[in-house]
């Protein structure tokens, strides 16, 4: 499944990709604002195809210090962002927003600016990553505790954290810290 945003309203609408061919025109008719607007299906500038997109181990290998892998709770929809060294913030994808992991997302409970990983290296070089919240609206929950004011969690690989409906795991590059 793929999803288009309103050039309007950013409303996503969702489609089924395998029933079109590469340079066929497709019309949409926002639900919402009743925007008409095309497309044309292919290979995205972006970002691979999800058959092309490497599952979040490989991705997590690919780059230096690993990724998150989120994963939209309302449609299953995955993203793979990657991590780089120092802070790393995450929030809700809007035009003309500055952050390091952008979250593609109609979930109205993450924040623009939701909460922060910290990818730094410890006294015997190995990476450490530490997570903080924003401060965001609704918090950020890891292990079903939600992380207080000014507080901060080691995470490591695997670790699951949830922004509101959005679930999060981290991914780190295991062939580097053994």
């Amino acid at each position: 499944m793929k999803r288009v945003r309103c050039p309007k309203c950013d409303q996503f609408i969702i489609f089924d990709e395998t029933k079109y061919e590469a340079g066929q025109s497709l019309v949409f008719e926002c639900p919402e604002c009743h925007k008409q607007f095309g497309i044309r299906m292919g290979v995205s500038k972006l970002r691979g195809t999800q058959k092309e997109e490497k599952t979040p181990d490989e991705a997590a290998n690919e780059y230096d210090v690993g990724s998150i892998v989120v994963i939209e709770n309302a449609f299953h929809f995955k993203q793979v962002l990657p991590l780089k060294m120092g802070d790393n913030i995450i929030g809700r994808y809007m035009k003309d927003n500055r952050i390091s992991c952008p979250i593609e997302t109609v979930d109205p409970s993450v924040d623009m600016h939701h909460c922060v990983i910290n990818v730094s290296r410890d006294k015997r070089g190995e990476l450490k990553y530490i997570l903080r919240d924003g401060p965001s609206n609704t918090g950020t929950f890891v292990d079903n505790e939600i992380l207080g004011n000014r507080e901060r969690r080691i995470i490591s690989d695997g670790t699951l954290f949830t922004i509101g409906a959005t679930s999060i795991i981290l991914r780190t590059n295991t062939e580097e810290q053994k």
